[in-house]
C-alpha cells in the first residue's frame, strides 16, 4: 500500500538545477522554498510532446502564483544538461524555450520514487504535482497518467483555497466564502 503524502511533512530533497533561460546550473533543496509555497510538479521527460504545453502554462501563469507568494519547479528523469539543451532549443524544432521557473534533474529518480511517482519499469516519472506550505508541509498532491496534462486553472484554484484559511465547498472559487 502506498504510503500517504499530504498532511505531512513534504519528503526533503536536493537536485541540480538549470535556470529557466538555460544559462546557468545550480542546485536547489526543499530548504531553500522555507516560507513560501511551492508548487513542485513532476513531468516524465524532456523533447515530448504533453510536458512543454505543460511548462509553457505554468510558466506563463508564474506571475500570477508569485503574486501568491509561490514558486514553481518542474523536475524530471532527465540530466541538466538535457533540460538546458531542451530550453535552448527553439520551439519550431521541439524545443521548449526559456521557462520563468528552473527545471530540476532527478538523473538517480530518488525524488520521484519518494513522492511516489516513478513508474520503475519504465523510469520516468508519473505527471505528479505537489503544493507545500511554507512550512513544508505537503497539502496537495495530484497525480495522472503521462497521456494527460494538468491544469493550471485548477492549480491556482486549490493555491488560493489553501491560502484562505478555511473550509472551502465543492467549486470554491476566489472571493467564495468559506464554510
Amino acid at each position: 500500500m502506498a504510503e500517504r503524502l499530504v498532511g505531512k511533512q513534504a519528503p526533503d530533497f536536493t537536485m541540480e538545477t538549470v535556470t529557466g533561460d538555460g544559462k546557468d546550473f545550480g542546485k536547489v533543496s526543499l530548504s531553500d522554498y522555507r516560507g513560501k509555497w511551492l508548487v513542485f510538479f513532476f513531468y516524465p521527460l524532456d523533447f515530448t510532446f504533453v510536458c512543454p504545453t505543460e511548462i509553457t502554462a505554468l510558466s506563463d501563469a508564474a506571475a500570477d502564483f508569485a503574486a501568491l507568494d509561490t514558486e514553481i519547479l518542474g523536475v524530471s528523469i532527465d540530466s541538466i544538461h538535457s533540460h538546458k539543451a531542451w530550453i535552448t532549443t527553439p520551439k519550431d524544432l521541439n524545443g521548449l524555450g526559456p521557462v520563468n521557473f528552473p527545471l530540476a534533474s532527478d538523473i538517480t529518480k530518488k525524488v520521484a520514487s519518494d513522492y511516489g511517482v516513478l513508474i520503475e519499469e519504465e523510469g520516468v516519472a508519473l505527471r505528479g504535482l505537489f503544493i507545500i506550505d511554507p512550512d513544508g508541509e505537503l497539502k496537495y498532491e495530484v497525480v495522472n497518467h503521462n497521456d494527460v496534462g494538468r491544469s493550471v486553472e485548477e492549480t491556482l484554484r486549490v493555491l488560493q483555497a489553501l491560502q484562505s484559511g478555511g473550509l472551502c465547498a465543492m467549486n470554491w472559487k476566489p472571493g467564495d466564502k468559506n464554510l
